[in-house]
């Protein structure tokens, strides 16, 4: 009976609210309140109230009431403010003054368990293993918990919370973001710490984790190469830690771990059961981890293991043919990865018996594999030369030499069957990277090369067979050792056009065909890196970008007379057809074109990576880049936070005026765009060089930097170093804002206005730095500029609003009279927001009591 009274009570109470008599409908829902014990109704019920109330804010008794009923929500900040108000209403009401003392002991241990660290992570844990919780606390608390694994404190905090346990739990759930952020939490974890390392590898099993690595998906797999990275670097000693007591007893030896690693991922090399992705970031892995980092050390004995227990794995998937039915699962980049590892290990080899293993254990895989009876074990052999001469070539070489090998390739490019003719076509053209090898194959496969491409329909193999491109550019730039006839070369050019413009052609498709455009431009008459490579080499051929040794006339005529050959240039190479081809390719591109194409991708690895040079220029290509366009379309995604280390290195007083003007100009566009963004510019510790270029003499770099400068601001922790003591930053910017120049003033009367908006010491703090502080002001407040001047009033509206005496202090001056005569304009629509501005601090004043409304 209780229950339905309460019930028809809250719908008195609903149609009291309609009808908008809020003390009848707050007195039926406190009514209902002491009948109920229901807690969806006593949730609504006090929601109801509360409401109610709110409208009707003038009943101490109906402000008390809500007061509890806030509480028994759980909004105790809500419900300290209407008990507060009831108290000052009624300051000897005992039952208030109690009430507020209750409430204040239940916020601050709220606060202090909600902010505890170990209270943080058991919350973040009960709502990842929720299967109810909503999405986006679920992503809040996934980021929470990785961002906490990364510091010290919260790493070993989850670890000593039974996180481990309740991580792995997140994996067992099997849903991709979950299980994603407890493989960013356990690295954080693992980073830097060798005992908790250890631990986290024996608590999760090294199978464990290279069963994850193995998924078929793209980011779990570099997400778990990246845990297994961590755990690596914490075995091999990169943290460079101390370890002591327990924790040294831990890690005593780490050898048979990062043996067991290394053992599973050869494994993972030849499984069927592991994905394309997965024997990439295997690949990654050992490639990253088994070499010598520095060969002035010794002991290459991981490298040595590999050798003995792996290499035949490693060439097995070199060998791999995509077509053939036994094939393991690949990436377009699988077997150029196995390659690279290939190489790799064979450089880090300290002698020649070492070598000679090495160049047996290939052999003995290479020789085992001829079958006359199998064919596709045949083409599997000259699949694994193939992917040898792409790592050490030497090494190639020599297997080139082996009984049989150059006739099967010959053998294999008569074969009918088109599988054994790509493979076949694909070494040939790989073997002729040295001139004698080019020769041979010249003598022996042009003219079968040539046969294939007229009667193949396959497109694959018809682009392989341009290999022709190659041997075409055999002589390089002598033309007297031109391969073929002239006109021939562009014949073949027109052919990889073909191919390359066509957007729906297969990415490998495309690399060929832009390698063939590459061997070809080296005749003067005509998106993943390697493709990048080959389209950088096009380029540099066809502005003759590359070195040419310099041809002494008296050498030259020496060699002419003792019958030796002397290089010759061709007609088309002189300076005048190179300066029309560069002509053509400027005219060809602007830099909207450059950036929609995907210029600032291409941009990034070569400023982060290459020649002193090279980073330079493509730093400054960045620059020019991120100066002008819209970050979300020049750099999509993550990549954007890759672009600030090199325009941050570009203010280097070693590099000259306009790299440092560009690097500022992109660097205050992106601090533009987020917080994340202009947190990363503080992590790369660019904040000290742009307060130097505001010091600067030359004025468009102090613009640039103070504009810049402008946008940081906005962060906290920029501030923080404005309010601390002892530096002059204040009085630095306090001062450019008196300057002549506008967008100067502009720029740092923009920076003035956030700073005092933010913080009140800082107002005072402006006051104290000049004696000059409120002539600047008073410039600002009467500049010609509308945006300098409404800045420098926000600005006098800060001062006014921080304290009373401040205002006094700016109300005895002439700013009054300013304020006065600004506040009294029409606001049009260019001067709405300036008049505004002035009439708030006017207004301002008025609440003060400096002066009266009628002023």
């Amino acid at each position: 009976m209780a229950e339905a009274e309460a019930a028809q009570l809250k719908e008195e109470g609903n149609r009291h609210f309609q009808l908008q008599d809020y003390k009848a409908a707050a007195k039926s829902y406190s009514q209902a309140l002491k009948l109920t014990k229901d807690k969806a109704l006593l949730a609504t019920l006090y929601r109801n109230l509360a409401a109610s109330i709110d409208i009707n804010s003038s009943d101490i008794k109906a402000l008390y009431r809500r007061s509890q009923a806030l509480e028994h929500l759980g909004e105790l900040a809500q419900a300290f403010k209407d008990v507060q108000c009831c108290a000052t209403l009624e300051p000897q009401n005992q039952n208030f003054q109690e009430t507020l003392r209750r409430l204040n002991a239940s916020i601050q241990e709220k606060l202090r368990v909600q902010y505890s660290t170990d209270s943080r992570v058991q919350n973040m844990f009960e709502i990842l293993l929720d299967r109810n919780s909503e999405a986006d606390k679920l992503e809040k608390a996934a980021r929470n918990l990785i961002v906490l694994s990364r510091e010290e404190a919260g790493a070993e905090r989850i670890f000593q919370n039974n996180g481990v346990a309740l991580l792995l739990q997140l994996l067992d759930t099997k849903r991709p973001e979950l299980m994603l952020a407890a493989i960013r939490t356990l690295s954080g974890m693992c980073s830097g710490h060798r005992a908790r390392a250890t631990a986290i590898l024996h608590a999760v099993r090294i199978d464990r984790i290279c069963s994850l690595m193995a998924v078929e998906n793209e980011e779990l797999p570099l997400t778990v190469c990246n845990l297994l990275q961590a755990i690596i670097d914490a075995l091999s000693g990169e943290d460079k830690r101390e370890h002591r007591g327990m924790e040294e007893a831990l890690v005593l030896d780490t050898k048979k771990d990062r043996k067991q690693i290394t053992n599973h991922l050869l494994d993972m090399l030849v499984s069927k059961k592991v994905s394309g992705q997965g024997r990439d970031q295997a690949l990654n892995l050992l490639s990253k981890n088994v070499p010598r980092k520095d060969l002035a050390i010794h002991d290459n004995s991981h490298t040595i293991y590999v050798v003995d227990n792996g290499l035949r794995k490693i060439l097995k998937v070199v060998g791999q043919v995509p077509d053939l039915p036994s094939c393991l699962p690949l990436t377009d980049n699988t077997r150029m990865l196995a390659s690279i590892l290939i190489n790799k290990l064979y450089d880090d080899l300290r002698c020649d018996p070492e070598r000679d293993n090495f160049r047996k254990i290939c052999e003995e895989y290479i020789t085992g594999k001829f079958d006359p009876q199998d064919m596709d074990k045949n083409v599997i052999a000259i699949q694994t030369v193939s992917g040898i001469l792409q790592g050490p070539f030497d090494l190639g070489n020599q297997l080139l030499g082996l009984k049989g090998v150059m006739e099967m390739m010959v053998a294999l490019c008569s074969s009918e069957r088109e599988t054994d003719q790509l493979v076949a076509v694909e070494a040939l053209i790989h073997a002729s990277t040295k001139l004698s090898r080019a020769t041979f194959i010249i003598t022996n496969g042009v003219s079968l090369l040539k046969n294939i491409y007229k009667t193949t329909q396959n497109e694959k193999i018809k682009i392989r067979t341009l290999g022709l491109c190659k041997l075409g550019s055999a002589g390089g730039t002598d033309y007297g050792l031109r391969q073929f006839a002239e006109g021939s070369t562009e014949k073949l050019a027109k052919h990889c056009r073909k191919w390359l413009c066509n957007t729906s052609t297969d990415t490998q498709t495309r690399r060929w065909a832009v390698e063939g455009l590459a061997y070809l431009t080296l005749d003067a008459d005509t998106p993943d890196k390697t493709i990048l490579y080959s389209v950088a080499t096009t380029l540099v051929n066809c502005t003759n970008s590359y070195d040419v040794k310099e041809v002494i006339p008296e050498l030259a005529q020496l060699a002419k007379f003792s019958k030796q050959h002397v290089p010759e240039e061709h007609p088309k190479d002189k300076k005048d057809f190179v300066d029309k081809r560069v002509n053509r390719l400027l005219k060809a591109g602007d830099r909207g074109t450059i950036v929609a194409q995907g210029g600032g991708k291409a941009l990034i690895p070569l400023a982060l990576e290459g020649t002193d040079v090279g980073k330079v220029k493509a730093a400054h290509a960045l620059a020019k880049i991120a100066a002008v366009s819209n970050p979300d379309i020049a750099f999509p995604g993550e990549r954007v936070y890759e672009v600030v280390r090199p325009l941050v290195r570009l203010l280097d007083t070693q590099r000259d005026g306009l790299q440092n003007y560009e690097a500022l100009l992109g660097l205050t566009n992106l601090s533009a765009r987020s917080d994340k963004l202009r947190q990363k510019i503080l992590k790369e510790k660019a904040l000290p060089d742009i307060e130097n270029y505001m010091f600067e003499n030359h004025d468009q770099l102090r613009q640039a930097a103070t504009e810049c400068m402008c946008n940081m601001v906005v962060s906290k922790e920029v501030q923080e170093r404005f309010l601390a003591d002892g530096n002059d930053r204040l009085k630095l910017v306090v001062l450019l804002c008196g300057e002549d120049d506008d967008k100067l003033q502009n720029a740092a009367a923009g920076a003035l206005a956030m700073l005092t908006a933010a913080h009140k010491k800082l107002c005072f703090k402006m006051t104290q730095v000049t004696t000059q502080w409120l002539e600047i002001l008073q410039r600002l407040c009467l500049h010609d500029r509308l945006s300098v001047q409404h800045r420098g009033l926000v600005i006098a509206y800060n001062l006014v609003a921080a304290d009373a005496e401040l205002a006094k202090k700016l109300v005895e001056s002439e700013l009054m009279e300013i304020l006065t005569v600004v506040g009294k304009q029409e606001p049009d629509e260019k001067r709405a927001a300036v008049v505004q501005t002035a009439r708030e601090c006017l207004i301002k004043c008025i609440d003060y009591g400096f002066i009266k409304p009628v002023s």
